[in-house]
């Protein structure tokens, strides 16, 4: 799976200003944006009201349909079966004499984690599907399943795969849905089927990268749409199944771009989106970034009338925050006090949050490394294990913190760019394929877990 923000980073942010001073909405003045790495222009929109009518402009009436939040508060998460390889890295520590590292290892693979549901089809597929459901209901238990299955999902690199039609796609959809049945399920719906995706253009003008030959240019953005909202919608018709979309992370797509993505994925029709999948951000940071995504969907369809649609003049963390300073992010958060307010939680799209991995923050490549491209989402050295599976995230808007990637699994085959099969940040050594069972990556999990495993 690729998180490549370089490869994304043409944005149009939008600030706007309450001006307490009388008269009407004034023309948008543009301005350069002052990120070095980022080549977009700032919409700056100052709304001219009275200190009365900026108070309404907060209070207008919601009239797009709720989320509903369906992960239930005190839910016991269900735990995958663990990779072979992990029990056999387990017995080799207990060999060598490394016998408090096996037993933080065995604490790591018991800590409940997400399924992930890459293929299959029809009648198999569904009895695959119903008997974990049906394993993890006899443990009081509620799996959380990934749907990873999308035509071109990965924009066909590390994680290529997927359908190969809409209608196909449609077909594994219903076969998934039929094996869920009225089981207590959570479904995190195609990690990076929004961040990626192929001859999309956004809200911003920005041209994806991801243009792969065999996609039709004219139909493979729309086509992507549609299997979401299909797949929303099919879940989303479970009596107990909760659906989340992806909605990227801090340092990849602005809030605006996100929300405007989500929208036409069926986001409000869904529970909500998840954040950080397969990702290294900080979870602090991921927290801020769901709320503003959530507020900027409320301002773009439920807000004022000439603000709907227009997603894009949503604060980000890109404007009038700074991505790198935390310290800026509080002037984000006053352009939703003044431009959103206070709208109750259950008006708002809620979102979880993947921990797996976040324990240490995001890598930072060592200076002067040379590499053409240092993938810093991929294989990272000495990361490690994050919060753990709960629901007492302490933010309204947040259903869960879950482990949606599996510890200790590959993220690919990264050489940062050089084309060598190689990756000189772990010595030049060639990492699993993704998916496959790296114990180099798993020990630094769990060497620098934050907080420490017992």
């Amino acid at each position: 799976m690729i998180h490549n923000p370089e490869r994304a980073f043409i944005r149009v942010d939008a600030y706007s200003a309450v001006d307490t001073s009388g008269g009407g909405p004034q023309a948008p003045s543009w301005e350069r944006s002052q990120h070095p790495d980022i080549w977009s222009y700032t919409v700056k929109i100052h709304l001219r009201v009275p200190a009365i009518a900026a108070a309404l402009v907060a209070a207008v009436v919601v009239t797009a349909a709720p989320a509903s939040a369906n992960i239930a508060d005190g839910t016991t998460f269900y735990t995958r079966k663990p990779d072979h390889s992990a029990l056999e890295q387990i017995a080799q520590l207990k060999a060598s004499g490394q016998k408090t590292l096996a037993r933080q290892f065995k604490t790591m693979i018991e800590t409940p984690q997400a399924v992930w549901v890459t293929g299959g089809s029809g009648r198999k597929l569904t009895q695959d599907i119903k008997a974990t459901v049906r394993r993890a209901a006899g443990k009081k238990t509620v799996p959380v399943f990934v749907a990873y299955n999308v035509p071109f999902r990965d924009c066909s690199q590390y994680s290529a795969g997927g359908a190969t039609s809409v209608a196909e796609y449609k077909a594994w959809v219903d076969a998934f849905a039929a094996g869920i049945g009225k089981h207590e399920v959570a479904i995190v719906l195609e990690p990076d089927g929004l961040g990626i995706i192929p001859w999309y253009t956004s809200i911003n003008g920005a041209s994806e990268w991801c243009k792969p030959a065999e996609a039709d240019p004219a139909t493979a953005a729309a086509e992507r749409f549609t299997m979401l909202n299909y797949a929303v919608d099919r879940f989303g018709a479970l009596p107990r199944t909760s659906v989340y979309l992806d909605g990227t992370h801090s340092s990849w797509l602005g809030a605006g771009d996100v929300a405007d993505r989500l929208v036409k994925a069926g986001v409000q029709r869904a529970d909500g989106f998840f954040l950080n999948v397969s990702n290294f951000e900080t979870t602090e940071r991921q927290l801020k970034f769901g709320n503003w995504i959530s507020k900027c969907i409320w301002y773009g369809t439920a807000g004022p009338d000439w603000a709907r649609g227009h997603f894009d003049w949503c604060a980000s963390q890109y404007y009038p925050a700074s991505p790198n300073d935390f310290s800026t992010w509080a002037l984000t958060d006053a352009w939703y006090a003044d431009n959103v307010g206070s709208v109750p939680a259950d008006q708002l799209a809620h979102f979880v949050v993947d921990t797996s991995r976040n324990g240490q923050g995001p890598w930072t490549p060592p200076a002067g490394n040379g590499w053409p491209d240092p993938q810093v989402w991929c294989n990272p050295p000495d990361r490690g294990l994050g919060l753990r599976p709960t629901t007492a995230t302490g933010d309204p808007l947040a259903d869960a913190f879950l482990w949606i990637k599996t510890p200790g699994q590959s993220d690919g085959q990264c050489d940062r760019g050089t084309g060598t099969g190689h990756d000189p940040a772990r010595g030049g050594i060639a990492d699993p394929a993704a998916g496959a069972w790296f114990p180099q990556q798993a020990l630094e999990l769990v060497r620098f877990a934050n907080p420490p495993l017992s």
